[in-house]
């Protein structure tokens, strides 16, 4: 009878324990395995991301290129100077000559001058403001019974602008000259002659809207126009040679 007691006090206490919820019995894998997935299935913690202030986008510019027609600028002119040039003057020429003459066995010095006037003509070509090549003559008016002469010659003409006006030349190279009357002795010769001169222009000087082909164009008397000379010319530069010689004034035209 006291072990009937007992074992029902015993069962009434299990009985209890369950109730209250109490877990006596042994942890099975299976539930383990629940636990773990229920874990993993758990929503993570929720993250606030701090409020941003909103960036600005600036919008970007539409450009219209308008169609501009390019005009292009008018072609220039080429000038050509021509670089040819004519000139007519007046020449004073001067000669004089002495020599020791022999007359009825009797020698003596005998001085000869003579004074003549005679046109001039030159006809040239100016390669550049350094160099030219001219050609010219002399005649007489009329035949003169104390003095006749003629006179032509090729010249290399050296020469150096002095300004946009002035020109300064010099000239070298071949001539022939003759002289004859009644009171002079007869010269015929061939020779060298130089001389030089002063060129100047009396043309109004406009520089031209074009591309020029020399550069000199408008320097010294090389300019298209009018223009006016002064020169010296020995006509003959030869060994014991009479002195003559010419000086010129004139008028000149550049084309």
């Amino acid at each position: 009878m006291k072990n009937i007691k007992l074992l029902t006090i015993t069962i009434i206490s299990i009985s209890f324990l369950c109730y209250g919820g109490g877990d006596i019995k042994k942890v099975t894998p299976y539930e383990t395995n629940d636990v773990e997935l229920a874990t993993e299935n758990a929503e993570p913690e929720t993250y606030i991301k701090p409020i941003e202030e909103p960036i600005k986008v600036e919008p970007t510019p539409i450009i219209i290129k308008e169609h501009v027609k390019v005009v292009p600028p008018p072609s220039k002119k080429e000038i050509n100077p021509s670089g040819f040039y004519v000139g007519l003057g007046i020449t004073g020429s001067r000669y004089y000559d002495t020599c020791k003459c022999t007359n009825n066995s009797i020698t003596q010095k005998i001085s000869n001058k003579e004074n003549n006037m005679a046109v001039l003509g030159r006809v040239g070509y100016d390669y550049n403001p350094y160099i030219g090549v001219e050609a010219r003559g002399i005649i007489s008016f009329a035949e003169d019974e104390d003095m006749s002469l003629s006179h032509t010659g090729l010249f290399i003409k050296p020469m150096i602008p002095l300004g946009d006006i002035t020109n300064l030349y010099t000239l070298l190279g071949f001539a022939k000259t003759r002289v004859k009357g009644a009171n002079t002795p007869h010269l015929n010769a061939e020779s060298m002659a130089f001389g030089g001169g002063l060129e100047f222009d009396l043309s109004k000087d406009i520089p031209k809207d074009g591309i020029y082909s020399r550069k000199f164009d408008g320097k010294g008397n090389q300019e298209k126009g009018i223009g006016f000379f002064l020169d010296y010319e020995r006509l003959v530069a030869k060994k014991h040679a009479p002195q003559l010689d010419a000086f010129s004034a004139g008028v000149t035209y550049d084309f």
